[in-house]
């Protein structure tokens, strides 16, 4: 019987206009399915007209200007159903979802649903259980003393895993993926009893340590940046909605 990170996953992706859940919209997306390690991927794109203005930073990063988007990108609403549509497609199936920095990817398209649909990424998931393999939570647990940055480009050089076109969506989900698998085999003795639901719950344990340590360290540099330490998605706040 093949072990849990050898089997089907589903890896998801975003690219944005910012770094803020509450305010800051999706311009591009991705879905990735793979039936089993090795196999064929599924991929599922969006480009989205967010509808504001693509600050010039995230422009730099992504690639994705306000004309192209203009032109190309489809309007969010209908493609923000789409996206938690096919998502829970995905966790009513069984496929666990990896997503890399999930309390970010996944709280940006609920807040998405909430402003152009009235509605929320729950109330798509229903009773499809959200099952979610962050390849970042699961690094920085499995890992914990090794030095250096953790973003999916470090983590890829890091797993030996190719990352072709960092910042598209599509090709960081498909990386992610890959690295949740490279994961698995390093770490088999400590994972491959696991459920993905036992697992799901771990890393939501694990983050929030992860999170306090950092709030520590920030306050011992002085920052007052808050950490968040909820996972995978983060409670929604009010100003979510406007």
């Amino acid at each position: 019987m093949a072990r849990w990170f050898e089997g089907p996953l589903a890896a998801f992706d975003t690219e944005t206009t910012g770094i803020d859940v509450e305010r800051d919209r999706i311009v591009s997306a991705a879905l990735v399915v793979q039936d089993a390690e090795g196999g064929r991927p599924r991929t599922t794109r969006w480009l989205v007209d967010p509808g504001v203005p693509v600050p010039p930073g995230a422009t730099e990063v992504h690639g994705l200007t306000d004309g192209h988007l203009q032109r190309y990108g489809r309007w969010p609403a209908p493609v923000m159903d789409e996206i938690a549509r096919l998502l829970a497609e995905q966790c009513a199936e069984g496929r666990p979802l990896v997503v890399m920095n999930a309390p970010f990817d996944l709280t940006l398209l609920d807040r998405e649903l909430r402003r152009h649909r009235a509605s929320s990424l729950a109330l798509y998931l229903r009773d499809a259980p959200l099952r979610v393999l962050d390849p970042r939570v699961l690094d920085k647990h499995l890992d914990r003393y090794r030095k250096g940055r953790r973003t999916l480009t470090d983590l890829c050089a890091h797993y030996e895993v190719a990352l072709d076109g960092a910042h598209d969506a599509a090709a960081d989900a498909a990386a992610a993926l890959e690295v949740v698998r490279a994961l698995g085999r390093r770490y088999a003795e400590r994972l491959e009893e696991l459920s993905v639901a036992e697992l799901h719950a771990r890393q939501a344990v694990w983050h929030a340590a992860q999170a306090r340590g950092l709030q520590a360290w920030f306050a011992r540099n002085g920052s007052d940046e808050v950490v968040d330490p909820t996972w995978p998605l983060r409670p929604e706040q009010p100003a979510a909605a406007a």
